[in-house]
This record gives C-alpha cells, structure tokens and sequence, in this order.
C-alpha cells in the first residue's frame, strides 16, 4: 500500500498531466512552434544550416569537426545524457553508494529514480506523440520517441537530483558546493545542449526538466527521508 500511495498513484498523476501539458502545447502554437525560431537564429547565427546538419546525420565518414567552443561543449553533453551511459551511470552510482554507506535504501535510489521517471517519460511521450523540430540543424539523428517531454533532460535532472540528495542524507563534505552544481548545472546544461543541437523544442526540456524534479522528488520522500 505504500509503494502504491507514494508512488504508482503520483505516477499515474505525473503521466496524465504531462499528457495534458503536452497536447495543450501542440494545441496552442502547433508543431512548428514560435519558441523554435529562437533556436533557428542561434544556429544561423553560428552558421548552421538544416542542411548542415541532415549532411552530417548522412555521413558515412562520420559528423564533421565544428571550430565553434559551443559545438564542442554541447556534443559531449548531449552523447553523456544518451540511454547506454545514463543506465551506466546509474549502475555505477548505485555500485558505488552500496561500497561508500551499505546503506540499501541510498543504493537502490539512483536506480530507482531512473525507473520512475522513465515510466513516466516512456507513458506521456507515447500520449503526446509530439514530432521533433523541423527546419533546425541537427547533427546526430533523434530517437524515435516523441519530442515531448524531453527524456535525456528529465533523467539528467532525476540521477543528479538523487545524487545530490545522497551528498545530503550522508553528510559528504562538499555537498553544499556540490548539491547546485548537480540539481541545475549539469542537467540544465545538458538541456541546452538537446535544444541548440535541434532535439527538442525548448518546452519538451522544460517538460523534462519538471519530470525529472519530481522523480528526485519522490525518491527523496520515498526512500531518503527516513
């Protein structure tokens, strides 16, 4: 009954209103949205083209090197937040919470929380069917999942999240420094990177970035508080 109370019902809860945010965003401004030309004139401002980008998705050789800092930065953060390294990530951090605490409540909730909001993200995306930008550079090719919400943004506010929470509930030193630079740095970078890089629409990430808030948020409550 406790699983089902603070959890599998805020759950519920959490797909059905990024169901409704989702379909009320297409709703009102289409799939083509006003909040895309920012994201085109940032790129064409840096000198990127649509076509830049599908010649780079095509290329047997590979993406092309790009001399602006701003690719340079956003490519690595937007390949760290993909699905292998984020399931690795998580793995990882649960590995090493069990050998720093064995404590089984902090080491299960990275894992935990990666669970929570997947099911989430996998259930509203499935709801939204939200396509991804168009007429945008796009280097890498996008997953086939609908654009909103955005899951690489929603899972890297969850893991952090819960890693910060973690530096909390044990006392590490450094965890006042820590603790902003994982909850928002991070992840707020990489949702910059999903959104310049032409992955999503700059809402799909704030979508995520409440998701994966949320999810940090229950795994607190659920495993962390006590």
């Amino acid at each position: 009954m406790a699983l089902l109370r603070t959890v599998v019902l805020p759950g519920l809860g959490a797909i059905a209103g990024l169901a409704v945010a989702g379909r009320a965003v297409r709703m009102l401004d289409g799939d083509d949205p006003r909040e895309d030309r920012v994201v085109r004139a940032l790129q064409d401002a840096l000198g990127h083209r649509p076509d830049d980008g599908a010649a780079a998705v095509t290329d047997a050789a590979g993406p092309t090197e790009s001399s602006e800092p701003i690719d340079r930065v956003t490519a690595p953060l937007s390949w760290y937040s993909g699905v292998p390294q984020t399931i690795t990530n998580g793995l990882m951090w649960c590995g090493v919470t069990w050998l720093a605490t064995r404590d089984r409540r902090s080491a299960v909730a990275p894992a935990a929380v990666l669970a929570l909001e997947t099911a989430c993200f996998v259930a509203s995306a499935a709801l939204v069917g939200r396509p991804r930008p168009e007429g945008v550079w796009r280097p890498e090719q996008p997953h086939a999942t609908s654009s909103f919400p955005s899951g690489h943004t929603a899972a890297a506010f969850a893991l952090h999240g819960t890693l910060a929470d973690l530096l909390d509930r044990h006392g590490i030193c450094g965890a006042r420094l820590f603790g902003p630079l994982l909850r928002y740095v991070i992840p707020g970078a990489i949702a910059f990177s999903r959104v310049y890089r032409g992955q999503h629409h700059i809402s799909d990430t704030v979508a995520g970035a409440v998701l994966g808030r949320w999810s940090a948020a229950v795994v607190r409550r659920a495993l962390l508080s006590s």
